[in-house]
């Protein structure tokens, strides 16, 4: 897919500021010497596990080394390997577990803390990406993340497990688990509160809140959660069936001896060049021990207050993306399309094509982006939705600005409040706006209400509670937000709850490695 690499490439302001204004924080591994921006204070790059490399390359993430004197903590660090375009600048670098800290200027103060995991299919991105220094304004410190991405981060196989059929994979998610528990040991020193702590990220970051949600390890390390576009799968892959991908990895990079020492020799770019063009976590029977879907139904994870959302038009982004590389959705193709896009029979494809008739949308381009956004992502929320709000408090919204600034280059059709489009909002981003007055002042709610979310446990201002069945969101439309009741009927959901597993539609199952969300 193209880049939102383009698109996501900034990093944290941080301008000079005279010597006796630059703070230095003590942590549990030396000093750290910050910047002062504006009005925050910037600790990028700092270590919270040791560099993966070597033996330690697929192993959970050991903790870092102390260092001596005061380090400068001025730069983000490397970015996580990955490859180059898609929706990610380009890395070979293992030594990649740091984290970022931006916290309000002025005397350190007990505040609400936001730990931020990025998206990018849990194959590409960074922390450092996403400048957070509107958010903080809002009285928060936020912290960025760096994990392990693709291979390096969740391929599972055999030899890789620390006792015969033990667990493999989701090394990725361990790193995330690591960081935070960094959180709860250092943060009160710059200023957070250790016993405040809000994780948040977006797509395949959103799907990483879910997964620390539902995951027995992750307990009690945060204290809320901000799902956003997470809901694209419900199910994971077996701990068998991923580590049979991974046999099959493993024999396309040449190591035909299937061994831990072949597969840890092999330089990064290998790697790479075999890996998927995007992951999901596994069920490893540690970090995970059931699907998303099935453990949040059964009441099955942390109970703490949730938000949880989707964007009007998701799909429009994947869409639009595959035409900048050249394919286009025709009349002729549409069935077709479907059939890849949700892995059904052409036959199955045909009948969904029926709910969604090219005669009810100005193009194909956006007949196939309502389908993909109401199968993948906007059922699955309601679905969410409907589990998490018989156990918690839970907080439903939709991102629905049609005229959000586009995050990839003008296509044939409006890419509306595509995936991704609502970062812009919360982030200062090296893509999209500027927004207009209008925009901003949706922003500016979004920003509040977020920070307010962290702090006290409910939006402010204040949205509507979820409760199961009603289906009352608040739609984040420019310049005020408003209650929605109809976001069910409005993505078709009771036609997709209808179709069957049998049928393989992506309510129930995961998009094909094609379709797979990537921001």
């Amino acid at each position: 897919m193209l880049a939102l690499a383009t698109v996501l490439t900034g990093t944290a302001s941080a301008s000079p500021a005279p010597a006796g204004s630059v703070p230095v924080v003590a942590t549990t591994g030396g000093l750290v010497r910050g910047v002062a921006a504006g009005a925050t204070n910037q600790f990028l790059g700092i270590p919270y596990a040791a560099p993966p490399v070597g033996a330690l390359r697929w192993r959970p993430p050991r903790p870092a080394a102390r260092w001596a004197g005061v380090r400068d903590a001025s730069q983000p660090g490397a970015s996580c390997a990955q490859p180059s375009g898609g929706f990610g600048t380009g890395s070979t670098a293992e030594d990649c577990l740091y984290l970022n800290v931006v916290t309000p200027s002025g005397p350190p103060r007990h505040r609400p803390v936001m730990v931020w995991i990025h998206g990018g299919s849990l194959v590409t991105g960074a922390g450092a990406v996403y400048d957070p220094t509107q958010l903080v304004g809002n009285g928060v410190v936020v912290v960025s993340v760096n994990y392990r991405l693709g291979a390096l981060g969740f391929l599972a196989h055999p030899a890789l497990a620390g006792s015969p059929g033990g667990p493999t994979g989701d090394y990725g998610l361990m790193d995330q688990q690591a960081a935070l528990g960094w959180v709860a040991r250092n943060i009160d020193r710059f200023g957070g509160d250790s016993r405040n702590v809000t994780i948040f990220g977006e797509s395949a970051g959103g799907l990483s809140v879910l997964s620390h949600l539902v995951s027995p390890t992750s307990r009690g390390l945060f204290d809320r959660a901000i799902v956003q576009s997470g809901s694209y799968s419900l199910t994971q892959p077996s701990l068998a069936d991923a580590e049979a991908d991974g046999q099959a990895f493993a024999a396309g990079t040449g190591c035909a001896d299937q061994s831990a020492d072949c597969l840890r020799g092999l330089p990064v770019t290998t790697l790479l060049a075999h890996q998927h063009a995007n992951y999901i976590p596994n069920i490893d029977g540690r970090v995970l021990t059931r699907s998303v879907g099935p453990a949040l139904a059964a009441g099955q994870f942390a109970r703490v207050p949730v938000i949880n959302g989707t964007n009007h038009d998701e799909w429009r982004l994947f869409v639009a993306s595959a035409e900048l590389q050249g394919q286009f959705v025709t009349a002729d193709n549409y069935v077709g399309q479907i059939s890849q896009l949700l892995g059904v029979p052409p036959d199955v494809a045909a009948a969904i094509a029926a709910q969604y008739p090219l005669s009810a949308y100005p193009s194909p381009p956006l007949a196939l982006s309502a389908l993909g956004t109401d199968a993948i992502f906007a059922c699955n929320a309601v679905v969410l939705d409907d589990s998490l709000s018989r156990y918690v408090p839970t907080y439903g919204y939709e991102f629905n600005d049609e005229n959000a600034p586009g995050l990839l280059p003008p296509v044939s059709f409006p890419q509306g409040s595509a995936h991704a489009a609502e970062l812009q909002y919360l982030f200062r981003l090296a893509i999209g706006g500027p927004l207009s007055p209008d925009q901003q002042r949706l922003a500016d709610t979004m920003r509040r209400s977020w920070a307010g979310f962290a702090t006290r446990g409910t939006p402010s201002p204040a949205w509507p509670r979820y409760a199961t069945g009603t289906h009352r969101l608040l739609s984040l439309v420019p310049p005020r937000p408003t209650v929605e009741t109809g976001f069910a009927a409005d993505h078709r959901c009771a036609f997709w709850n209808r179709i069957t597993p049998a049928t393989a539609t992506a309510s129930q199952t995961t998009p094909s490695a094609t379709a797979r969300p990537a921001p």
